[in-house]
């Protein structure tokens, strides 16, 4: 079966390098950088690595304290990190900058792969999620690199898809040494996909740990005092095309009601920031662009963030949010930011991504879920004119978060298990 998926794979690679030189026409970096993804390197890396993959952001984010935990404990060990966007890639070098080396993923092509781990010699191979790749894992395998896969989550439908296809996934997860998932329900779809259940436990969610710089408080204040002063201030995070027009059309509606609204909005993909600015002017609205000299004045109704890495602090400077990717059936994105630093949370009926955790928010009422538009500008209205309410569900989510952290240091004991020294 690994035979018929490595051909195949051979056969689309033209294709899937169109796809990403035609995407780097809209965002040219993933036109930088392609030969990484086929283990061509213009220059020499340390080999004898730990190494950590995580796709884009949010697993950046999530992996940033384990990470910096690791170089802690191994300060004489080199670390690669390796993302599959170019987003996460961007917040890999700004947040670790030299204390890491980083380059993209290779394809999952035997030759590629066997490149790649000849290049760099990992020690550990540390997967975050539920990447599964038959041909690197088999790599792994074959070159005796204990393989972890941690924060593992798996969906209902991804455990189906898998189920279709035992003869690739099963040998791939023979090749595992150890799983250590989110939640008991992650840990069980794990077991049901073939994944041995004596190699599987649950460690809890390294979202929970999150890396807050002391400093984002005082930042965030005097943002909030230099730019947005006497504004209620309402973030629209991690939002996806067809998303911001949603909230452009009930501004006008809110603003009649919440004179000093103001609506910061932050596309997840940074190609689109000019799109969304059209979107906005579209419908009239007056637009600020963070990365722009101009000022954000009474007048202004949509401030769009098109700069990386600054969510957390917009979050700070937020009186409420609303998580993006939950309006329109992406699967949502992480609230974990806006709750540990005490922004009121509202997000949409798409969560799929992070069911678990809203789920636990709701029953503890330490956000708003909100059905369609109609019930964000209830909720909007209630937040601003009812302080005692928006209050208490801050300290909830902030406690919720608190309570649920410790997954980095589980994970940190798995890995000195595992950790192999010559």
């Amino acid at each position: 079966m690994r035979l018929i998926y490595t051909l195949l794979f051979y056969l689309l690679t033209p294709f899937i390098l169109l796809r990403l030189f035609w995407r780097g026409f809209k965002a040219p970096e993933y036109r930088k950088r392609w030969k990484e993804r086929l283990a061509i390197y213009p220059k020499k890396f340390p080999n004898n690595v730990i190494w950590i993959h995580a796709v884009s952001v949010g697993e950046v984010e999530a992996v940033i304290p384990l990470v910096k935990r690791l170089q802690q404990q191994y300060p004489s060990d080199s670390f690669l990190i390796t993302t599959t966007t170019p987003t996460g890639s961007a917040r890999v070098q700004a947040v670790l900058e030299n204390s890491v080396n980083h380059v993209y993923l290779p394809y999952d092509l035997p030759g590629v792969v066997n490149h790649f781990i000849a290049t760099f010699k990992p020690m550990i191979a540390i997967i975050m999620e539920k990447e599964i790749w038959p041909n690197l894992y088999a790599a792994c395998a074959k070159n005796k690199i204990p393989l972890l896969i941690i924060n593992a989550r798996l969906s209902a439908n991804s455990a189906k898809a898998y189920k279709k296809i035992p003869r690739l996934v099963i040998p791939a997860l023979d090749a595992v040494s150890w799983i250590a998932t989110q939640t008991e329900e992650d840990r069980l779809r794990f077991i049901e996909i073939g994944a041995e259940a004596t190699r599987t436990m649950v460690s809890g969610n390294l979202k929970f740990d999150l890396a807050l710089d002391a400093s984002i408080f005082q930042q965030a204040i005097e943002i909030k005092e230099q730019l947005f002063k006497n504004r209620f201030v309402w973030v629209i995070a991690s939002t996806h095309d067809k998303e911001e027009a949603m909230f452009f059309d009930i501004y006008p509606e809110l603003k009649k009601q919440i004179s000093e609204l103001l609506m910061i909005v932050v596309p997840r993909h940074p190609e689109r920031f000019k799109q969304v600015q059209q979107t906005a002017e579209k419908r009239l609205l007056r637009t600020c662009m963070r990365s722009s000299s101009q000022p954000c004045t009474a007048e202004t109704d949509i401030y769009i963030a098109d700069t990386m890495g600054e969510l957390k602090l917009l979050y700070g400077v937020a009186d409420i949010c609303f998580v993006g990717g939950s309006m329109v059936p992406v699967g949502g994105h992480n609230i974990l930011e806006p709750a540990i630093l005490g922004t009121a949370i509202l997000f949409g009926p798409y969560m799929v991504n992070f069911k678990e955790i809203a789920k636990n928010v709701l029953a503890i009422k330490a956000a708003v879920q909100c059905a369609d538009m109609g019930a964000v500008v209830e909720a909007v209205i209630r937040l601003h004119s009812d302080k005692s309410y928006k209050s208490v569900m801050e300290n909830k989510a902030k406690q919720f978060v608190m309570a649920n952290q410790g997954a980095t240091k589980s994970t940190v004991e798995i890995i000195n298990k595992l950790l192999v020294r010559e």
